[in-house]
């Protein structure tokens, strides 16, 4: 029996979990709202003992439903408490990994902004930024940043890759789209901002390279404002403040940027772009970004088994009709946490067939990402049931929350 040989009946059952913690009230469910169950538990892990908080939720059961949260701009953040409050969410989790610092980059503002793709009630928000430019721990061998997990519009949820398909149209030629509301666009690329990116500063998407984030950033770049299929404004440097709805702002840098000069005020120019699903075709009705660690029963290969962390995860199961969104406690006793290696096993070992990691990570004295609220029933607000590392929940720019008609 593995080290998490009895997990599964602790979760599903309110039985014994590994490591022979007791079935009281904090290994009993506790129903939250019809089809979602908060449970907590103990995992006996290879640096110490972690600490489990999980939300079980029934997508079959038709008042119950995920969607994306996020503050209303990629280009923002807020903690998952006030996310969920904010959207009447009965529950949540933390989501992608961000754009959280620019040590490399003096005078350039971090972005806040996710790393991979966002689809947040059928509409695209945002797409990934090239792997170079990616924050995090290493993904698996493979995998890239369009990796996401979400749900389409039949009620599944599913992992899959979603890239950018777009392009400028102008009088002259056809540009192929590098990036829509990224903090980090291709080299040599055009990317697009919308009213969905929000007011933060546009110049980090011309910093650092496709293979390195910590690289320079661009001196060769232009941008262009389209409002109404016309050329409005241009610019020698990217800009900030709100995009108008619209409008789009094109951000170029190097081959992109010269493009963008040949454009005057009153050019014609036409925008278009949608994220691809690669394996299924079907479009999400919500998506996020992270990394698959378990896929058909199976971890992936190349787990990291060394690092261990506190960290937040989504489990899928029957067909895509119930999914595990789990966060480990990030308190002193239990803040080893987890490699990421034994998330997927313990995804596994609690019936799981595909399983995602999410953000984590923190230490004493920061605080995590990793945080997991659900609202009592009758209570008017959400409250964190795990303890995120530092003692307080951090900013984060989207998530998983869970809704419920009941």
């Amino acid at each position: 029996m593995t080290a998490f040989g009895t997990l599964a009946g602790a979760a599903l059952l309110g039985a014994a979990p590994a490591g022979g913690v007791e079935a009281d009230e904090k290994t009993a469910a506790s129903r939250i709202a019809p089809g979602v169950e908060y449970r907590q538990f103990d995992i006996p892990a290879s640096h110490g003992t972690a600490r489990a908080h999980v939300l079980d939720v029934d997508l079959s059961n038709k008042n119950t439903g995920v969607d994306l949260l996020y503050p209303g701009a990629v280009g923002a953040r807020s903690v998952v408490s006030a996310l969920a409050d904010g959207a009447g969410a009965v529950g949540g989790i933390n989501g992608d990994f961000f754009n959280i610092s620019e040590t490399q980059h003096p005078g350039v503002e971090p972005t806040g902004a996710p790393v991979g793709p966002a689809v947040a009630r059928g509409r695209a928000l945002k797409a990934a930024v090239p792997n170079g430019q990616r924050f995090g721990p290493a993904m698996p061998p493979g995998v890239t940043t369009e990796a996401v997990l979400g749900v389409g519009f039949d009620r599944r949820a599913r992992m899959d890759n979603l890239s950018l398909d777009g392009e400028v149209r102008t009088a002259q030629t056809r540009l192929p789209l590098g990036g829509l509301n990224q903090y980090a666009i291709p080299v040599d690329s055009v990317g697009a901002f919308t009213s969905d990116w929000g007011s933060t500063s546009r110049v980090r998407s011309t910093c650092g390279t496709d293979t390195s984030r910590g690289a320079p950033c661009s001196t060769d770049t232009h941008e262009v404002t389209v409002r109404d299929r016309r050329v409005v404004a241009t610019a020698g440097t990217p800009g900030s403040g709100p995009v108008a709805a619209g409008t789009t702002v094109l951000v170029g840098r190097e081959a992109g940027a010269q493009e963008l000069r040949k454009l005057s005020i009153g050019d014609r120019v036409q925008v278009k772009h949608r994220l691809v699903a690669a394996h299924s075709g079907a479009p999400f009705r919500f998506a996020l970004g992270g990394f698959p660690v378990l896929r058909d029963g199976a971890p992936l290969p190349g787990l990291d088994s060394v690092t261990s962390a506190v960290r937040t995860a989504v489990g899928i199961s029957d067909d895509g009709r119930r999914l595990l969104l789990l966060s480990l406690d990030g308190s002193p006793e239990f803040r080893t946490g987890l490699t990421i290696a034994e998330v997927a096993s313990a995804l596994r070992e609690l019936g799981m067939r595909d399983g995602f990691s999410l953000d984590g990570g923190g230490s004493s004295t920061l605080a995590s990402s990793t945080t997991l609220v659900a609202r009592a029933p009758g209570a008017e607000a959400v409250t964190v049931r795990n303890n995120p590392s530092g003692g307080v929940e951090r900013a984060v720019p989207n998530g998983i929350g869970v809704f419920s008609q009941g």
